[in-house]
């Protein structure tokens, strides 16, 4: 998405996971180049929180991005009743892209394999992406069909996964399996969607965000959260397959994913805890 816009290019868009991290600062990004953005939480003060702090009416900057607008709509992902009509009720009808950010991470500890706990991350990471998805379609669909096969007006969904999806990483059997699922089921629904709607899965290394911050392990190529705003949509302009950054941990794992012994034999470990827990 540029980052200048006429009143023909605004675009629509919803982001879920809006509260922090890599869905906010997406978001701000989006309003400042002067878009729709209906941006969504389980927090309705944070939300309105961050929709005030970019009011642009009281920001002389913003002069060039006239029509740029947070919209707080707040909603718990996980709560499937309540997604089904989430964008109908707040009055939404019509969306160019969607972007799936709200995730959660939580470790396992062995020998304690948690089930509410795998539950509880799958619930978000996986499930609330469905929820979403369900929530949007119909809306996307109607967007479709208004743009007539132009490519430049087809919707977009973009979904924020992870590279721990690649290969097993320590103590991640609940985020990375989350993930893992919901990239399929995005690589899926690209398939029975056709050319009517485009579908980007981003897989991002270590990004600076607090959810990151509560890490006790190391993070290599460790990316701030607004460099990676400014990749996912400097990229997504050009509605690629996958978004993958940064390029050398993609390519270390990716190598790893050929020679995985060598993965689980050697570099994981260093992924590990450090100190007594290790």
């Amino acid at each position: 998405m540029n980052d200048s816009v006429n009143s023909i290019d605004k675009k629509t868009v919803w982001i879920t996971g809006a509260s922090s991290g890599i869905g906010r600062a997406v978001a701000e990004k989006l309003a400042q180049q002067g878009h729709r953005v209906y941006i969504s939480g389980r927090t309705v003060e944070t939300l309105e929180d961050i929709v005030q702090q970019f009011d642009f009416s009281k920001d002389s900057k913003a002069s060039t991005n006239a029509g740029g607008q947070l919209i707080a709509l707040p909603c718990d992902v996980t709560d499937d009743a309540a997604m089904v009509n989430v964008l109908q009720e707040a009055g939404v009808e019509s969306l160019d892209t969607i972007i799936l950010s709200a995730g959660t991470c939580e470790y396992i500890d062995l020998p304690d394999l948690d089930i509410n706990m795998i539950r509880r991350v799958n619930e978000t990471n996986y499930f609330g992406v469905v929820n979403a998805c369900i929530a949007a379609l119909p809306i996307l669909e109607k967007t479709a069909e208004a743009a007539n096969e132009s490519v430049d007006r087809r919707p977009h969904i973009i979904g924020i996964g992870s590279m721990s999806s690649y290969l097993g990483f320590p103590r991640a059997e609940a985020y990375g399996s989350s993930k893992a699922a919901m990239s399929y089921f995005l690589e899926s629904l690209r398939s029975d969607l056709g050319d009517r709607i485009d579908v980007t899965v981003v897989y991002p290394g270590f990004v600076k965000t607090p959810m990151t911050d509560r890490n006790d392990f190391p993070m290599p190529f460790l990316v701030d959260v607004e460099e990676a705003a400014d990749i996912i949509l400097r990229k997504a302009d050009r509605r690629p397959l996958t978004i993958a950054f940064p390029a050398r941990l993609n390519l270390l794992l990716k190598t790893m994913t050929l020679f995985p012994r060598m993965w689980y034999s050697g570099v994981s470990k260093r992924l590990r805890r450090t100190g007594a827990d290790t």
